[in-house]
């Protein structure tokens, strides 16, 4: 599944970017569709798509991102999910400035988020901008369709009572503009007449829906059975690649190699663990068409994988989850066309499991060897890695019988 957001720079009065506004794009095209998708929607594929697709870093560089924010998502537990230091919240024109919105900018100025209202315009009906701006860090205003005194309104009040509130200039198209902005007391200024926005994309791997609702009443347990979490999440390659990825960006993170979804889970912990499947399901909703060829790369993916598990097993391997995920992963180049190395240096796992998937010759190549031979009943192959395995042929039916059957239930 290709996703796509847009990224557009905003810089200061030297013409340095310091920051981007994140934008959705649901295709390779730069404009928001018309009709279809909803602002809640846009803002949650967004999210997703820059932190856990494309990567935060990549998308803005380092700098603060701007994100609109709905009502509805500023009140919901959206704003847990994304790091303060990382994102601002743009709320939208079209939020209701009342006592709520109010205090709820409190509390997100308490887990230290900063603040932008979006396409502003004073209205005269509102009579707590005086409280509301306390907390505001930055008042962005459209050059391209606010009238002059309308614009004015707001730079006098900033500058005469909130000289904390950082102006930003937005649609800036000409030089004039530009010029008039920084006379008018602007610091931040965004528009074609420096860029367009830019158009980021990746591959992304759908989810089973079905499977997120298992895994969520799972962790709706206090203490949920991190056994049987685990296993469930086995079974979703999308939430897996995730849990991976999550954990690799992780500022907070020891440096640690992961060698199972169980000690990843551990590593994470399950408040984080939970945002993250919420946040996920929410997108999922939404549900994108997943082609045969796409599902048939998933069921070779569990089968390769529930097979290695099932050989290490029988051949004593006390750390069986490390065979599962080098054969749930070992297709992982094809599911988001992106080279395999570039994929597995960007995930927390352990030297000897990278090395095996990369084609390196180890001690666990074999059962990857095996597994993709009895996927595809290569049966040459399969007499010659049976035996070096220790497995007799009644044993290879059973394994193939049992793991082809178990990677069919849990996509079907």
């Amino acid at each position: 599944m290709e996703v796509f957001i847009g990224r557009q720079p905003i810089f200061d009065e030297k013409e340095q970017i310091v920051s981007y506004e994140l934008l959705y794009r649901s295709k390779n095209m730069n404009a928001f569709p018309l009709e279809g998708v909803g602002a809640d929607a846009a803002t949650i594929d967004v999210i997703i798509n820059s932190f856990l697709a494309i990567g935060i870093d990549k998308a803005t560089g380092g700098a603060p991102a701007f994100i609109n924010f709905t009502e509805k998502l500023l009140f919901s537990p959206l704003v847990d999910y994304v790091n303060p230091q990382e994102v601002v919240i743009e709320i939208l024109e079209d939020v209701s400035i009342t006592h709520g919105l109010i205090e709820r900018v409190k509390e997100l100025k308490k887990k230290g988020f900063k603040l932008a209202l979006d396409d502003f315009v004073l209205n005269d009906e509102v009579t707590v901008y005086d409280e509301l701006f306390h907390y505001i860090d930055y008042i962005k205003v459209d050059f391209l369709i606010t009238p002059l005194l309308k614009r004015m309104e707001i730079e006098n009040k900033v500058k005469s009572k909130f000289p904390h509130i950082q102006l930003l200039a937005e649609k800036v198209e000409t030089r004039e503009q530009y010029e008039v902005a920084i006379h008018s007391g602007y610091v931040l200024f965004q528009g074609y007449f420096f860029e367009k926005p830019q158009i980021m994309r990746a591959i992304d791997i759908p989810a089973n829906i079905i499977n997120y609702f298992q895994i969520i009443s799972i962790l709706k347990d206090e203490e949920p059975d991190i056994n049987i979490l685990a296993k469930n999440i086995e079974r979703e390659i999308s939430i897996s690649y995730k849990l991976l990825q999550l954990i690799n960006s992780s500022k907070n993170r020891k440096k640690s190699k992961i060698r199972s979804i169980k000690q990843a889970i551990v590593l994470l912990g399950l408040t984080e663990l939970r945002k993250l499947v919420y946040l996920l399901a929410m997108r999922e909703l939404n549900t994108h068409e997943q082609t045969d060829t796409f599902n048939e790369l998933v069921v070779a993916s569990l089968f390769r994988a529930k097979a290695c598990e099932k050989v290490a097993k029988l051949n004593y391997k006390k750390n069986f989850s490390e065979y599962f995920l080098i054969g749930l992963l070992s297709l992982i180049d094809a599911l988001l066309k992106r080279p395999m190395h570039l994929i597995l240096r960007k995930m927390p796992l352990s030297e000897e499991i990278v090395q095996t998937i990369n084609g390196v010759e180890t001690e666990m190549t074999p059962y990857l060897q095996f597994s993709e031979a009895l996927y595809k009943l290569d049966w040459d192959k399969l007499t010659e890695l049976s035996q070096q395995l220790g497995l007799n042929q009644e044993k290879v039916f059973q394994i193939y019988d049992e793991t082809e059957q178990w990677a069919r239930e849990v996509i079907s």
